[in-house]
Formats: C-alpha cells, structure tokens, sequence
C-alpha cells in the first residue's frame, strides 16, 4: 500500500495538509473525500521497506504503547467499532509520535486494511510480537483479549529491563568516575611531582616513570589519544551489530564470570518464557510463535537453539524434547514445558516459568550489586593508590640516602 502527501480543502474551507495510505491515487482521494475532505494535491511518497527519514529519531515510549494497549481493548471490549476507537485514542494521547502513527493506522483501516497490516506499516512503533498477535485476535474474534495481553506483555518487559537497568547505573557510575579521577591526575597532579623531579635529578622508579610517561603522553598526545579511545567504541559497537560480532558477544555474555552470565541467561529465559506464552494464550500458531519468540529473545544463542526446536516441532517431535535436550535451557524449563503440554496448559505453564525467573532475576541483582560494590571501591583505591605511591617513591628513596 503507498503512502500520499495530500493538501486539501475540509468543509470549512481550511486547508489542511497531511498524509495518508491507499493502494492506488483514486482509492487515496476516495479515503479524503469519506473523511469530508476534498483533495487539492496528492503525490506519492517514495516506497521504503522501513518508516521516512522524519522518524529515525522518534520512539514511542513503551508506556505510552502500554496505555494506548490497554485503552484500545477497552474500547473494542465495549463494541466500538476499530476507527471510532483509534480516533479516540489518536485524539487522546500525550504522544505526538504515537498520534501521528494512529492517525495513519486509522486512515489505513479506513481505506480497507485489516488492523494488522495497518499495524506492520510500521514496525518501529509495532514490533513483530504485536502485529502477530492482534492478526491472531482478528482471526479468532479476540481482539480485546489479545489486546489486552499484549499491554501485559509490554508492562512485563518493561519492568525486567528497568531492574537490569538499575543494576547496571551503579557500577557505570563507578567506572566513569574513576577515569574521570585517572584522567584528572594524569594531567594536573602528575605534572607537579614530574618538574620537582626533574628539578632534583637522578634516576626514578620504575613505576614513577611509567606514570610521569602515561601524563606526557596524555597531555602531548591527547589529540589522538581521545578520538582513538572514541573510534574504538564506536568500532566496539559497530562490531556487536554485526552478524559475526553479536553471535561471539552472545556467547560470551552467557560465559562471563561473577555469575553475570547466569544473570543473562536467566534474563534471556524470562523473555522467551513470557513471549511464547503471550503468543500460544493469543492462538498464534505455534511454529510462527515459535519463529517470533526465537528473533525476540535477544541473545543469539537462544536464538539459534530455537531455530532448531522450531524445525523439530515442525517435524512432529513435542516442544518440550529439543528444550530438555538443547544444553542452553536450563532442566527446569523443558520439564515444565513438557507438563504443559502434557495437561493441554502450556501458556500457563510458560507463564509460571517466566514469573520463576523474574523472580530470579531480582535475587540474582541484589546478590550481584552486593558483590560488585565492595569490588569497586577495592579497584578504584588501587588506582588511586597506585599513582599515589608512585607519585611518593621517589621521596621515601631520597629519605632513606638522608638516614
């Protein structure tokens, strides 16, 4: 379906100018004229497989997408009809990016669209998990309580990432400290100890040196020191985005010790337990369910065990058996599934298995900040100590020659 910018007159003579979807110009101008409009101009946007440029640094809040969510199974539970329910909320929100997308979602379904295509026109606002489960409802006649399940599942994901968040502002905070105490000593205390020394002659310690080295070179060649440190992260990053980079970084964040790998993995297992279950309590098929969870579980490991079981199931072997087989998921997770199966519950089953390791993931992060608290205080006093001590070697010599 194309995307037209139109200019048009409405009944009060004003013109508005805006843009809508239609699969040809006369469907588009038949669109304007059922909404009281009579089109002026219409020209044809250029075809892309993503949303315009005008939204590259627009995002909806996952709140706002929660809310919006919620109101909209309300509204269809009540028996509004699809459009009277996103003018509404369209009307409604405090988000101007997610009123924009309603207005064109509802243009859409006003020109014959199903919602769900309205809805995968764009997949920045609407992830593959949304737009699959509400064709799932229009399909089964659910929609208020496919609706209903997806705000759930938002609210859900939302909370585990805000508790892996506010782990994690701890030690950065720690850290950026830290350089920012290096970096201070290296170019403003250092210097003051390098010209008395130079003043007073003789050879200095090792590691006096090493440190009166590092501060030269930071202060002559911070020129190239700073960009090189940032092209390194940036290369850091475009590496991890990168096929070959994301599958190395996955693996190795399920491998890294302190237990932070099994932080991981728990966290992983939460969101496949709770994606699958959203998805097979919607009535999405479950080899496409099974397709979704796999690209939405944000490790690449889980990921390619899924493909696996994917193609197993569809093989006619139960879920549960490449689960209990595949060493990635934990026992607990392919047994219970099994018992899901077994008793015709697997969406509630699935459901317990990521309310387990929600709760996980909260013990896991408390005992882990526990840890690493005292572990970075011990690590930035080294640093600090460090350069102290280097910094007085040379006098505790120079003491002892006097004695």
């Amino acid at each position: 379906m194309a995307a037209y910018a139109y200019t048009a007159i409405n009944a009060d003579g004003l013109e508005l100018i805006g843009e809508v979807h239609a699969p040809t110009a006369d469907a588009a101008r038949e669109q304007l004229r059922v909404r009281g409009l009579l089109a002026e101009l219409l020209n044809e946007l250029p075809a892309s497989g993503e949303e315009s440029v005008r939204t590259a640094f627009k995002k909806v809040k996952s709140k706002s997408l929660q809310v919006f969510s919620r109101q909209f199974a309300t509204m269809v539970a009540a028996g509004l009809n699809i459009v009277t329910a996103l003018t509404i909320l369209e009307q409604q929100t405090d988000d101007q990016y997610l009123a924009t997308v309603l207005g064109e979602v509802r243009a859409d379904v006003e020109g014959g669209s199903l919602l769900s295509e309205a809805l995968a026109r764009h997949p920045k606002v609407f992830s593959r998990l949304y737009i699959s489960m509400v064709e799932a409802g229009e399909a089964a006649g659910i929609l208020d309580q496919v609706l209903d399940r997806v705000a759930i599942q938002i609210e859900k994901e939302a909370n585990l990432k805000r508790r892996v968040k506010g782990a994690l502002i701890y030690p950065t905070l720690v850290v950026c400290f830290a350089l920012l105490i290096l970096t201070a000593m290296l170019l403003f205390i250092i210097p003051i100890f390098e010209k008395l020394y130079k003043e007073l002659g003789g050879n200095l310690p090792m590691l006096t040196q090493v440190m009166i080295d590092a501060s030269v070179l930071m202060r002559t060649r911070w020129y190239i020191i700073f960009p090189a440190l940032a092209l390194s992260i940036f290369s850091f990053f475009r590496w991890k985005s990168s096929e070959h980079g994301r599958r190395n970084w996955d693996r190795f964040k399920l491998k890294v010790p302190m237990k932070i790998g099994d932080v991981v993995l728990k966290v992983t297992m939460a969101r496949f337990a709770r994606t699958l279950s959203t998805l097979v309590a919607a009535g999405v098929d479950i080899i496409k369910a099974l397709e979704i969870t796999g690209t939405t579980a944000g490790n690449w490991v889980v990921e390619n065990a899924l493909v696996g079981v994917r193609e197993q199931v569809h093989a006619g072997v139960p879920i549960a058996q490449p689960l209990i087989e595949h060493p990635v998921f934990p026992p607990m997770v392919g047994q219970m599934v099994k018992i899901g199966e077994e008793t015709g519950e697997l969406d509630a089953m699935l459901g317990k298995i990521a309310d387990f390791y929600e709760e996980e993931v909260d013990a896991s992060i408390a005992a882990l900040t526990s840890i690493i608290e005292p572990i970075m205080i011990i690590l930035v006093g080294a640093m600090v100590g460090t350069i102290i001590l280097s910094m007085y070697l040379p006098m505790f010599k120079l003491v002892t020659l006097v004695k």
